[in-house]
């Protein structure tokens, strides 16, 4: 019988669940007056949202706060004066392209894609800066209201280049590295389908942090996993205590409860897994245990083999999987095997055709299966001339681990949206275009990269003046060289 409902609906409870839709930073935890935990609304952290100011007012609640909170909230939440400009002399077929590289601050880039790409990106990769002492940070500087920053952002310094050194002296070291990335987190949440996922890159330094900040973005629901990935192929024998072999990639979607990731094609060792020695007729198959130690009823009684042999019951400590009755009636259609001679423990037939077209992704990634940063640099070395091998990137990404997250976040079917708006030398949009050209897909690619300087002395008499430069060469290389038949350029250790 329906039970009928004695109460009215609990609006408060459906309006937290809709503010926590639009701003999951909002939502936080509480005590009600019996003591007991609850979802609550952190009414000082909607006011910034809802502000084009900085708001004062901080109290005492579970959340992630730091120096420059507020002035991330705003960086994200203010307005800017600029458009983006076509460069038809530099591009590649413009007119029919479908991709697009974005030469500037990627904060900027963001908020100018928010009404033309809002809610269309299917997958954004990112590798931001490591916050290692050595690496470089966005120097926003929004610790002014609206107005002032309207006006300022129309202006560009003499080098049109907001980056400073953020070196472990600094008495906001991790905070100016959140600043920096929580607006652009933001951004891209919005850009982001329904069904669109987001990887990022990372090392010991600020994982927690990350974490932490993705959790308030994307909501801690949303989270999907952590993948470890061996980044090197031999220890470092110089480290001082141990040897870094391997690297991160947080992984959230956009909504978990509806997000699921794509089967990986399944390996020629997996695939050689399953024979057909019987000659059944649906095909290969390979042979599963029938015993489990999960306790089961129906699961103790004796089974006669069709050579005559008796077994008594399962193994000691365990339990059939099926019942007396469900064992004869898939034996009766072929589906126990028995050995050649009829003589065997009764084994259940897994067949390939009846199991998932497909792996599911693990979060161990190895350098034999996706590869190593010296392979990653390999690959920029052959797309583009430097006169010093030593000034290529520390730590870029090989395109065999940029193809398998494109494997688990997109499909071939799809016209799907990728993007990397840290592009470094460009390695998403060359593992964009050789993951097509093998697929057959239609996935289409948006990079932003600032136009950082290089060092003069390293780069010589080279015309590649800034990291946009090389981007931009490899990208050409790399389209052109995949249309001539390749697929990478250098595979393997």
């Amino acid at each position: 019988m329906e039970k009928l409902k004695l109460h009215t609906p609990d609006c408060i409870s459906e309006n937290v669940a809709k503010l926590a839709e639009l701003f999951p930073s909002c939502v936080t935890e509480a005590h009600d007056d019996k003591g007991n935990l609850i979802k609550s609304i952190d009414f000082d952290q909607l006011r910034q949202e809802l502000s084009d100011r900085v708001v004062e007012g901080p109290r005492e609640r579970y959340h992630l706060d730091w120096p420059g909170k507020r002035e991330a909230i705003l960086a994200a939440n203010a307005p800017i004066a600029k458009t983006l400009r076509p460069c038809r002399e530099e591009s590649v077929d413009f007119d029919s392209t479908k991709n697009i590289f974005i030469e500037g601050d990627n904060l900027d880039a963001l908020k100018l894609l928010q009404e033309t790409y809002l809610g269309k990106v299917k997958l954004i990769y990112i590798d931001p800066p490591y916050n290692t002492g050595n690496d470089f940070i966005y120097d926003d500087d929004f610790c002014e209201d609206a107005e002032a920053y309207f006006e300022r952002s129309q202006q560009a310094d003499e080098t049109g280049n907001r980056m400073v050194a953020n070196t472990e002296a600094n008495g906001r070291f991790h905070s100016d590295w959140l600043t920096m990335l929580y607006p652009r987190l933001r951004l891209a949440k919005n850009l982001l389908s329904p069904d669109g996922v987001i990887f990022v890159s990372i090392a010991d330094h600020e994982i927690h942090n990350l974490r932490a900040a993705m959790n308030e973005v994307f909501g801690a629901q949303n989270f999907v996993a952590t993948v470890i990935w061996q980044k090197v192929y031999s220890p470092k024998n110089t480290a001082r205590h141990f040897s870094e072999d391997h690297d991160y990639i947080v992984v959230y979607a956009r909504n978990a409860e509806h997000w699921r990731p794509y089967l990986l094609p399944r390996t020629a060792e997996m695939e050689a897994r399953y024979t057909n020695p019987d000659n059944d007729r649906r095909g290969p198959w390979k042979p599963g245990d029938l015993s489990a130690r999960n306790y089961y009823s129906q699961g103790t009684y004796p089974i006669t083999c069709p050579s005559g042999r008796e077994i008594s019951g399962p193994p000691s400590g365990t339990y059939w999987r099926v019942s007396e009755a469900k064992l004869k009636e898939l034996d009766a259609d072929r589906r126990i095997w028995w050995g050649e001679d009829g003589n065997n423990v009764p084994a259940v037939k897994r067949f390939l055709s009846e199991v998932k077209q497909g792996r599911v992704p693990q979060t161990l990634w190895t350098y034999e299966e996706v590869g190593h940063t010296q392979e990653a640099k390999k690959e920029v070395i052959a797309a583009v001339q430097f006169p010093n091998s030593d000034s290529v990137f520390d730590t870029p990404k090989p395109t065999r681990l940029l193809r398998k997250i494109l494997q688990i976040g997109t499909s071939r079917d799809d016209e799907a949206i990728v993007m990397d708006f840290f592009a470094g030398s460009g390695s998403t949009m060359h593992a964009v275009f050789a993951q097509n050209a093998e697929d057959g897909g239609n996935r289409r690619t948006i990079l932003v990269q600032l136009p950082e300087s290089l060092d003069p002395i390293a780069q010589g008499e080279s015309q590649l003046g800034t990291i946009a430069d090389i981007c931009r060469e490899r990208i050409r290389h790399a389209g052109a060289r995949i249309k001539e038949g390749e697929r990478t350029y250098c595979p393997g250790p």
